[in-house]
């Protein structure tokens, strides 16, 4: 799909920082928007595997406060703010197996990954999109927000339900001063961190990576599209969500499962 030709440049002019973005759905979401002709900042904690990616690249933990606000002051300083934020970083690191296994750290992580640390970004960064009456955020979240698995997710399930409330909060409070506020939910897609948490839980299991991805597959209840999501299919989602024809989209939360939830929601 990243291969696509005579893309339209309807971003031509826009900056756009994407957080996580050196891999994975971010590495995706980067590179569409870069194709849609927006000037786009990558932030992450590792560096891009290629050093001549078309986009400025700020390592920083965005965990880590002062890396946090280092981030936002360069941005600020350079380019006055920035017109579109995506909040993709976030992270599922911590022991599976239930409640015991989950300590205090475990659950202040969860939520300084997957929740605080967009908050505060928002929290810089949105004063300047108010001001200019102009500027879309989104939050990229997932399906485990709806789905929690007990055994696998269960910290990370709850920091990505607490980040899909506080974004339609957001999107509430911001609307009327022309800011948009959007939620994306990826289900299984096929990215490096994936396979690693696919890999550790059939380690665990004694069973083949194979036979642990049918797991969970079964777990949540299949994938009518027979097959995880590529990276790729999750930015075209974004790049229209941040596009002028989503002009009228705010608060909502869009699920890019392959049909994965067996109810109507």
């Amino acid at each position: 799909m990243s291969n696509r030709q005579n893309w339209s440049k309807d971003l031509e002019g826009k900056i756009a920082l994407v957080t996580g973005g050196t891999k994975g759905i971010g590495k995706a979401i980067a590179d569409r928007l870069h194709a849609a002709g927006a000037t786009v900042i990558v932030t992450a904690r590792n560096e891009p595997e290629q050093v001549n990616k078309p986009y400025q690249f700020i390592g920083a933990d965005l965990a880590n406060h002062e890396d946090l606000e280092r981030v936002a002051a360069a941005i600020i300083k350079q380019y006055g703010g920035v017109d579109i934020l995506i909040n993709n970083m976030g992270a599922n690191i911590f022991p599976g197996g239930g409640f015991s296994t989950l300590n205090d750290e475990h659950w202040y992580q969860a939520l300084e990954i997957n929740l605080l640390s967009s908050v505060r970004l928002d929290r810089v960064l949105l004063p300047a999109m108010l001001e200019r009456n102009s500027g879309v955020i989104i939050h990229i979240s997932s399906t485990s927000g709806q789905f929690p698995i007990w055994e696998s997710t269960m910290a990370y399930s709850a920091a990505k339900t607490a980040l899909n409330s506080y974004s339609k909060s957001l999107a509430t409070e911001v609307g009327q001063k022309g800011v948009r506020v959007v939620t994306v939910s990826p289900g299984l897609t096929k990215t490096e961190a994936m396979s690693a948490f696919l890999n550790d839980l059939a380690k665990q299991a004694g069973i083949t990576f194979e036979e642990m991805t049918q797991k969970l597959f079964d777990r949540v209840g299949g994938v009518p599209l027979g097959r995880m999501a590529e990276p790729e299919e999750t930015a075209e989602l974004v790049h229209f969500l941040v596009s002028p024809g989503a002009s009228y989209i705010t608060g909502a939360n869009y699920f890019i499962d392959g049909g994965n939830f067996p109810t109507v929601r």
